[in-house]
C-alpha cells in the first residue's frame, strides 16, 4: 500500500514539474513574440535604413564640429574640429585650433600638479568620447542583434503623435539603455537618451542626443551632452556649418 502511495505521488509531482515546465516555455514564447511583433520589426527596419541613407548621404559633407569640456561646472578646454567621413565611414578629424600654451605658469611643483590634473581629466574625456563612438550614430548589425536576442520594447513619445520609443537594452555593456526616438512619417531619429557606464557599473556615464535636419541634406547629429558622474566632467558637443566637399 506504502508503494502505492509513494508511486502516486510521485506521479502527481511529475505531472506537476510537466505543466510548470510547460508554462514557463509558453510564457517565454508570449514575451519573445511580444518583443518581436511586426511593427517592432518594422521598425527596427526604418530606423536602420534611415540611419544606412543618412550615413551615405553626409559623406558629402564636411562640417564644424565644437567640444566643450567641463569639470565641476568650470570649462576646462574648447575644442574646434573640421569633419568629413572617411572612405570606411568613419570621422576623420582636422584640428582647427592653434597649438596650446607650451606649459603652465608658476613653479615647478605647481606645473607638475596642474599637468598632472589636465592629464586626467583629458584621458578620462577621451575615454568618453571613445564610448559614446560605439553608441551615435545607432548601428545597423548591433540594432538588428538586439532585435534578435529580444532586447528591444516598443513605446510612444509622449508630447509627439508621430513618433515612436525604441528601448535597447544590453546594446553595448551589459544593463545599459538606449532609447531611440524617431518620427515614423519623417523617418527620422529626433534624439537618443543613453545610460551606460565606463570600466566599472559604479562609473556611470548618460548621453542626450538631438539630431536635426541638414539643409539640402540628410538628418545628423546637432548636438551631444555626455555626463561622467563619477568625475563631474560634462563634454557638450555641437555640430554646425555644414558645406558639400
Amino acid at each position: 500500500m506504502r508503494g502505492t502511495m509513494n508511486s502516486r505521488a510521485q506521479h502527481s509531482m511529475s505531472i506537476a514539474l510537466t505543466s510548470l515546465l510547460a508554462f514557463g516555455a509558453i510564457a517565454g514564447f508570449v514575451r519573445i513574440a511580444n518583443a518581436q511583433s511586426p511593427e517592432l520589426q518594422q521598425r527596427v527596419a526604418e530606423v536602420k535604413a534611415a540611419s544606412a541613407q543618412n550615413k551615405q548621404a553626409l559623406m558629402s559633407f564636411n562640417w564644424t564640429e565644437t567640444v566643450t569640456i567641463s569639470l565641476k561646472g568650470e570649462v576646462k578646454k574648447v575644442q574646434h574640429y573640421q569633419v568629413r567621413l572617411g572612405p570606411d565611414g568613419k570621422s576623420q578629424k582636422t584640428s582647427l585650433d592653434p597649438p596650446a600654451d607650451a606649459a603652465p605658469s608658476g613653479g615647478r611643483l605647481k606645473q607638475h600638479v596642474v599637468a598632472k590634473k589636465k592629464e586626467e581629466y583629458s584621458d578620462y574625456a577621451e575615454s568618453m568620447k571613445a564610448l559614446a563612438q560605439q553608441y551615435v550614430p545607432p548601428d545597423g548589425a548591433q540594432l538588428q542583434q538586439a532585435y534578435a536576442q529580444g532586447n528591444i520594447t516598443l513605446g510612444t513619445a509622449a508630447g509627439n503623435p508621430n513618433a515612436i520609443q525604441l528601448v535597447i537594452h544590453n546594446y553595448v555593456k551589459p544593463q545599459d539603455s538606449m532609447t531611440l526616438v524617431f518620427d515614423k512619417a519623417q523617418k527620422a531619429l529626433l534624439g537618443v537618451q543613453i545610460a551606460t557606464y565606463m570600466d566599472d557599473p559604479k562609473d556611470a556615464m548618460t548621453l542626450a542626443v538631438q539630431f536635426s535636419q541638414i539643409p539640402g541634406g540628410p538628418n545628423h547629429v546637432a548636438s551631444v551632452d555626455m555626463n561622467g558622474v563619477s568625475k563631474q566632467l560634462n563634454i557638450a558637443t555641437q555640430n554646425s556649418n555644414y558645406q558639400h566637399n
